[in-house]
Parts: structure tokens; sequence; C-alpha cells
């Protein structure tokens, strides 16, 4: 089938960073950024900003690829009032989180607790729907249920009644987490209840998991989560692009460690270079041998030089490292 392949936000992993390089890879139609959490108040202008920086460069990454901003709360008044502030600073659309499974999201009414009431999720997408010009791409992302799918259908029928452009289901429910296997049948049974374009969402690892998604759940277009990080070129090997290994993915590593250098502590910066390559290391072998080499290194300073000998750093910044190393 031909379709959309949409890059998933993933609070804690998915940066701006981090999409800026997936997107540079490429293969992306648009993406949805980490979530901005509406709880008591009118957010300032600079807390979207912090959150989707794409909003500085007309809504897109640096590569082009359009960055929804993702609104998460439960005051349909406030949601959207929020979102005619984001309106103003014109975001390549705004997506609605009725998905996060996180225990201390949900302990405050965000995410997938609401996903018993159908009521609360059209009242909040209705008010947001009235603030969002009609031009705007308006989306929500919701999971199955809280403990079952029982309530499923409904809250996807209240989300389309409330006039939502698409909707976005991630095929599990928040007790399952984001344990094996996705329920991608269950998808395929909202498909048929609500007159409303459906993009399938969870446990997209492979092609073959992409074109098995697809035929389980009658959905062209597909968002892709952990999968997109574990193989950087996913979404171009699902487009029947002959792609390379390894030798493709290390420029857009390289990249992506000289910006968190750039902004993070150094003493915390080889965390989020570590997480990348844990799931990196599915599918790359040398991506593991790096993982093992980098694993019990604390400083910024000693994984600059490994990443200097093992050739992922190359150019200005491997000639300023091996200057340091003297």
């Amino acid at each position: 089938m031909p379709s959309r392949i949409l890059l998933a936000p993933m609070e804690g992993l998915a940066d701006d960073l981090l999409r800026g390089v997936l997107t540079g890879i490429g293969g992306y139609d648009w993406g949805i950024c980490e979530f901005v959490r509406v709880a008591n108040s009118l957010l300032p202008v600079k807390t979207f900003e912090r959150i989707c920086p794409e909003l500085r460069h007309g809504g897109k990454t640096l590569a082009g690829t359009p960055m929804r901003v993702q609104l998460l709360g439960s005051d349909p008044p406030l949601m959207a009032a929020n979102a005619r502030r984001l309106v103003s600073l014109k975001p390549a659309g705004i997506d609605l989180n009725f998905g996060c499974p996180a225990p201390t999201v949900n302990r405050h009414r965000g995410g997938a607790a609401l996903l018993n009431e159908p009521e609360l999720l059209h009242a909040i997408a209705a008010a947001v729907r009235a603030v969002v010009p009609p031009e705007m791409p308006f989306t929500a992302k919701m999971r199955l249920g809280i403990a079952d799918a029982s309530r499923a259908v409904d809250n996807a029928q209240a989300l389309a009644a409330a006039g939502i452009d698409e909707l976005i289901v991630h095929g599990r429910t928040q007790a399952d987490g984001y344990r094996p296997p996705a329920r991608w049948a269950a998808i395929a049974r909202l498909r048929a209840a609500v007159k409303l374009p459906l993009i399938a969402n969870g446990e997209v690892w492979t092609v073959d998991d992409f074109r098995n998604c697809q035929a389980a759940t009658g959905c062209a277009d597909i968002m892709l989560g952990r999968g997109a990080i574990a193989d950087p070129l996913l979404a171009r090997r699902a487009r029947g692009e002959t792609v390379g290994g390894w030798d493709q993915i290390t420029p857009a590593v390289a990249a992506y460690w000289q910006g968190v250098r750039q902004r993070v502590r150094p003493e915390h910066a080889g965390g989020r270079l570590k997480q990348w390559l844990a799931l990196l290391r599915r599918h790359y072998v040398p991506a593991e041998a790096l993982y093992q080499r980098l694993r019990p290194v604390k400083t910024a300073a000693e994984i600059d030089r490994l990443l200097v000998a093992a050739g992922v750093l190359r150019g200005a910044f491997a000639d300023n490292v091996t200057s340091w190393m003297g």
C-alpha cells in the first residue's frame, strides 16, 4: 500500500536533537514532538519552544520534516486556552495525548488515564477544535484502553465526533505498557467502527512488521516509535529504498553526540548516547560493541576519545578531541 510514515512522540527518548538526526536520515512525512503538559495555567511561549524548538524554524526539523506539537491534560477550557496560544506559534499541527502510560502522568489525570471517560475526551477535543483553524492539522493519539479495550470504540467515536482530522492508535492498553505484542487486530476493529482516517502504531521494528501491521490493521499509514530509533533507516527501508548499514548510521550518531555535548552537562551526557546505542544494538552489531565499550565509562571526555577511536567521530570535532588527548 502507498503510505505515510510518521515519527512518534517519545517522552524522554526522542528530543529535538534525536528528531533532527532521524528526520535528517529521511523517510518521514511528519512527526510529533514530546508532550507539553497542561496542568493548571496558561503556559508561556518559552515552554512550547523549549519542548518543540522546531517552532522557531517554521514548525519543521532542520531537515524540513513538519513536527506537530502534542498537548496533554484533562481540563477542556485550559487545554483550549493553551491550544490558542500554541496556534499563534504556527506549529505544523496539534495533537492530543490520550496514550501516555507513565504512572506519574496518569496519577495527575493525563494521557491514558482518561480512557474510561469518552465524554471527557470529547469535551477536550471539541474545546481544542474550536480554537484550531481548519487548515491546521488536528489529531489525537490514544491507546486501546486502561485495562482492556472495551471502551476503545466509544473513545474513538467521541474523538471523531469532536472534530479531529485523524486518529493515531497505539495497539496496547495502559496496563500493557510496552510489552509485546501490540494488538493490531483491535486497531482493525476500530477502523471499521469510525469514519475517520486511522494511523496504526505499536511494535513495528522491521519492514516485515511494517507490512504485517498494515495488513492486520487495514491502515496504510504507520507511525514508528522505538523501532525508528533502533533502526534509523527503517522508514526508508519500508519505502523500498536500498540503504546501507552501520556506516550510514555513524554520521547521525556523531551529530547527535555533538549536539548532546553542547547542551547537556558532561556528567549526564553519556547516558543520552548509551540510551540510543542500547536500542541501535538490536539491529547493528557494531552498535553492540560500541555500547559495551562505552557502558562503564563515566566521563564525556573519555566517550569522545572512544568515539574517535571507533571511527564514529571524524573531521574537525575529532581533530579537537585528538588535540585534547595530547
